[in-house]
């Protein structure tokens, strides 16, 4: 499966991944621009359905973010309380942070690190991306593997109030399963990041 630069749709149409064989894809006829804040880009697109039909699609395009999964020197791993406004409460979750325009996600890993936690990491394994909601927008979050740390000092913004604590991966498995932990993308990064955790005590 490729990018594809869609040829013949609107040249504000995003492109797509396509697999033509499967006979699922939507095709963009036209697309409107219904809000544009700081963060969120909310669309309006007319699409052309497999079957020849017409459909109305409204989804957020988003720059995309980091989720790092950060192990410390005694084997815990290193996690974030953070009031989340929109749910009005307080969510466990891994430390994350939007990718700037023309940023390396590497490079965007290594600064919500240090920002959010005051942490450097001499090793970093990069171990896939997810997509966290699909349905209505095309935010991808890259997920990292962080480890041998070193603490440094943070560099949070003004606006930026976290707790710092630590799980070891036993405890970071249970508070999933006992609904402590219900961050998707905190959920999605331990469970591709806990075998690498595993194998790393094992040596």
């Amino acid at each position: 499966m490729a990018e594809d630069p869609s040829p013949g749709q609107p040249p504000d149409c995003p492109a797509r991944l396509v697999d033509e064989a499967d006979g699922l894809t939507e095709t963009c006829l036209e697309t409107e621009q219904v809000f544009r804040g700081v963060l969120l880009d909310v669309r309006r697109d007319r699409v052309r359905l497999p079957d020849g039909g017409e459909a109305t699609r409204e989804y957020i395009r988003h720059p995309g973010a980091v989720v790092v999964v950060p192990l410390l020197p005694n084997g815990n791993l290193l996690f974030e309380r953070q009031f989340r406004y929109p749910l009005r409460r307080v969510f466990i979750e891994l430390p994350a942070g939007k990718i700037d325009p023309g940023e390396d996600i590497l490079t965007c890993a290594k600064r919500e690190l240090r920002e959010e936690t005051g942490f450097e990491a001499e090793c970093w394994t990069h171990l896939g991306v997810m997509y966290p909601c699909i349905g209505y927008s095309d935010e991808r979050i890259e997920i990292f593997l962080a480890s041998a740390l070193t603490e440094v000092g943070h560099a949070r913004d003004e606006e930026e109030f976290l707790e710092l604590f630590d799980f070891s991966a036993v405890e970071a498995e249970q508070a999933v399963l006992d609904g402590r932990i219900t961050d998707g993308k905190t959920i999605s990064a331990l469970f591709v990041a806990l075998p690498h955790v595993r194998a790393q005590s094992r040596n």
